[in-house]
């Protein structure tokens, strides 16, 4: 392995950190808060709460094994990130304005901007901000022109994993308990994330959330999906398969090539998911 500069080269890491703060629109300054856990300013009454996820990618510094100390990535963006969201956002409140994607989007990209070069040679590789535990909007720095949305839903839904050209032995081998003669269910986590050009003013998230219903969540909620849905008459439900579904379903109907469908992500339970890009 080379080294270099007091750092050893040949591997890159992508370190993450999550800045909780929080926003009360209707004062002129937050009150510090001690608690960075739960969020720093930590609000005064009914505050507005949001979380920037930042990643940050890098060489491991040799002589402490850090790609940068997290203590330091939380001092800069609370220092130059939660400046820009606490001053737009209320000062969007106080002209009675909406504050929207596109302004979201557009707070994104100007801390992008103020922590570029802040952290030595390790670059700002990503940023999400957390909306809420089930919406999020990511800018990352390789495109910098399109901003990422993405929205959590559930559906209920029961299956079961057979192969008719199995024998019965072989298909309780190869699915064990999902082989079960009766079925089984789980309530299903799907997340859809779509990206769209940052300077874009059209996006409707009531819009997102009517299609991702229509066309996909209405076809398996509450559905024995081997019986009630055609695609799994041909193949099995597993998350793999459901989310290639979810995809066939969704593909085409969030606007024009320039954005569109990004990924579908399904979880059968919180340690098991399946991501698919199309």
């Amino acid at each position: 392995m080379q080294k270099c500069g007091g750092k050893e080269s040949g591997y890159m890491h992508a370190l993450g950190r999550c800045v909780r703060f929080s926003v009360n629109p209707f004062l002129s300054q937050e009150s510090g808060g001690f608690n960075a856990f739960a969020s720093k300013p930590a609000g005064e009454g009914l505050s507005i709460f949001l979380e920037l996820g930042v990643e940050v990618t890098g060489e491991v510094e040799r002589s402490t094994g850090f790609v940068v100390n997290v203590s330091e990535i939380d001092r800069i963006v609370r220092e130059c990130a939660v400046p820009i969201f606490a001053e737009r956002i209320r000062g969007a409140f106080g002209r009675g304005r909406h504050v929207g994607p596109y302004e979201l989007a557009d707070m994104l990209r100007s801390a992008q901007d103020r922590l570029s070069g802040k952290f030595g040679t390790c670059r700002v590789n990503r940023l999400t901000l957390k909306l809420s535990p089930f919406r999020n909007m990511t800018m990352d720095s390789r495109e910098p022109q399109m901003v990422y949305f993405g929205e959590k839903f559930e559906f209920a839904a029961t299956h079961k994993l057979w192969n008719s050209d199995f024998s019965p032995e072989r298909n309780f081998q190869a699915f064990g308990k999902c082989a079960n003669p009766s079925g089984h269910g789980h309530n299903y986590v799907v997340e859809v994330t779509i990206k769209r050009p940052a300077g874009e003013t059209g996006f409707c998230v009531a819009d997102f959330e009517r299609i991702v219903d229509e066309r996909f969540i209405q076809l398996v909620d509450h559905k024995n999906l081997n019986e009630d849905v055609a695609e799994f008459g041909r193949t099995n439900p597993t998350i793999e398969n459901i989310a290639v579904f979810a995809w066939k379903n969704l593909a085409g109907q969030f606007g024009p090539a320039t954005g569109g469908l990004h990924c579908v992500t399904v979880w059968e339970s919180e340690r098991t998911y399946c991501s698919y890009y199309g």
